[in-house]
């Protein structure tokens, strides 16, 4: 089975899973802050070219779009959350609509998680290694083993070892740790 058909089959298996969440969290976050309960995010995808990824919105409506580790450092980033901000993040719900991304063909299910359009650090070192021909995913290597907590040179030597190693296994590897590292809600910023 190549990647491809891999992705679609679990992400038709995860919309049909998971759409009452879906629903819930639209509502949750439409109905307890001002502006859309969906926002278009733009990243870089593979080749570096930018694509719009939506989420559900956890931040107030202007804050600014900034990688999680500079808010940390430039402001108390729970000021920015709406009032169902930070579960929606540690439950991860806020990125069930990129189920719609790996549809459409911007996403995949494992990979890097896509960079903003203004982390030109992270941009930077990701091309250096090569990283940046593969498509962005929802979860990926470095996903499991520290998200936003470790720094990006760490995180884009992750990335490589996932260039260097990908095959099917290892993304279904991925998942299932992805799985169990939200359920216990291990390295989730909020």
């Amino acid at each position: 089975m190549s990647k491809r058909l891999f992705d679609i089959f679990l992400t038709m298996l995860a919309i049909v899973a998971l759409f009452p969440f879906m629903i819930v969290t639209y509502l949750l976050v439409k109905l307890t802050s001002k502006g859309p309960a969906l926002y278009w995010s733009k990243r870089v995808g593979s080749c570096n070219r930018l694509f719009l990824m939506p989420k559900f919105r956890s931040m107030r409506t202007g804050t600014p779009q900034i990688a999680t580790h500079l808010m940390n450092q430039q402001a108390n980033p729970n000021s920015f959350l709406t009032p169902v901000g930070s579960f929606i993040r540690k439950t991860s719900l806020d990125e069930l609509p990129q189920l719609w991304s790996v549809l459409k063909g911007d996403m995949s299910v494992v990979g890097p998680r896509p960079a903003l359009f203004n982390q030109d650090d992270l941009i930077a070192l990701r091309t250096e290694k090569g990283v940046q021909t593969l498509k962005p995913g929802i979860t990926g290597w470095a996903q499991i083993n520290g998200r936003d907590e470790i720094p990006i040179p760490q995180k884009v030597a992750l990335d490589t070892h996932y260039l260097q190693h990908q095959s099917l296994w290892l993304d279904f590897k991925i998942i299932l740790l992805t799985i169990l590292k939200v359920l216990r809600r291990d390295n989730i910023s909020h």
